[in-house]
């Protein structure tokens, strides 16, 4: 009896261990995915990646109050039932790897979207809208692009019932052969994971990118501005919107402290020029003070938290200078117009 209770216990350690690493090695499914699983889809080569919680962004109060009082909020909801896609309730992470030369301004990047949708009813909406829609499979994952010229035109594939993916042919390939078992994940990237786990990856944007010190010796011996740009080796940022307030944070990690405290230096020095215009623009000064920039001998530091009162005063200020910017486009077509009515 002793023998079975044992044999037993040891079944069951085996399994709940076998179960554990099943789940860690699964895919994002909708619902029920994290951030980090987002990571399990991107290429093992990205440099940098980014991953949105929209499902968390399209819920917060600030994106329901835009999108209900939106002008186009009808046609919004003709778009959902058109594609069975509510991205309030359908929609969970978006996530996009990035790799290439930024000097060469060779960067490519491909995008995963969580999601619970309809192939079918989806490829039905597409096709409708896009009659000319080209069509074919790579190791029988289904990939569709428009028409187009050029070996970088953007595909998506339906890579399974709750990932779509997004980007350039080769890169989507990439992705497919990741999720076959014949390529690696960018979980197996050592040095960038490092960097990931320092992001605050609770956040509803967050990016962490490595940054090759050869480009950025280049692109600063390119541009004095830059000078202090071939110290930074790596660079992270989160948005979030939490306490009816937006926090963000931009951090640049550097080899030299002396360095950094003058790119420290340099920001707060913009920050106080900015801070001039305070008095004709009350919101901006608002806004500057809200800004903290700090250096230490890893990083500097760009933080800020901006309650939702001020969010709304600077989005106000902003269609004012849209509509006042239309208005004035308005007025010259219209004062075009007057000499050629003139002339008939």
């Amino acid at each position: 009896m002793k023998k079975i209770a044992i044999f037993g216990l040891s079944f069951l350690l085996v399994f709940s261990i076998f179960s554990a690493c099943a789940k860690k090695a699964a895919f994002p499914k909708a619902g029920s995915a994290t951030a980090d699983d987002m990571l399990t889809l991107l290429p093992k080569n990205s440099q940098g990646v980014v991953v949105i919680d929209v499902h968390r962004a399209m819920t917060t109060d600030i994106a329901q109050k835009l999108i209900k009082e939106n002008k186009e909020y009808q046609k919004y909801q003709e778009i959902i039932t058109e594609i069975g896609i509510d991205p309030q309730k359908d929609v969970f992470f978006a996530a996009i790897g990035v790799s290439g030369d930024m000097k060469e301004k060779t960067s490519s990047g491909v995008g995963v979207v969580n999601l619970k949708y309809s192939k079918d009813k989806l490829i039905a909406a597409i096709k409708k809208h896009e009659a000319n829609l080209e069509e074919k499979t790579y190791e029988g994952i289904p990939m569709f692009s428009s028409p187009s010229e050029g070996e970088k035109r953007a595909f998506g594939a339906f890579l399974d019932e709750s990932n779509i993916l997004i980007g350039p042919e080769k890169e989507i390939q990439t992705v497919v052969d990741i999720y076959k078992k014949k390529s690696e994940s960018v979980v197996k990237n050592k040095d960038l994971m490092a960097f990931i786990k320092t992001v605050n990856r609770r956040a509803i944007l967050w990016s962490a990118f490595l940054l090759p010190p050869e480009q950025m010796k280049t692109m600063a011996e390119g541009n004095p501005f830059l000078s202090n740009l071939q110290y930074v080796k790596s660079l992270s940022l989160y948005f979030d919107y939490k306490n009816k307030g937006l926090e963000a944070e931009i951090k640049a990690v550097g080899t030299d402290e002396k360095k950094n405290k003058e790119v420290a230096d340099f920001l707060n020095g913009l920050k106080g020029l900015g801070g001039l215009t305070g008095s004709q623009k009350p919101e901006l000064g608002e806004l500057l003070n809200k800004i903290e920039i700090e250096s230490t001998a890893e990083y500097v530091k760009i933080y800020a938290n901006i309650p939702q009162d001020l969010l709304d005063k600077l989005g106000q200020e902003a269609q004012k200078q849209v509509e006042s910017k239309l208005a004035s486009e308005k007025e010259k077509q219209e004062e075009t117009k007057k000499p050629e009515e003139i002339k008939k």
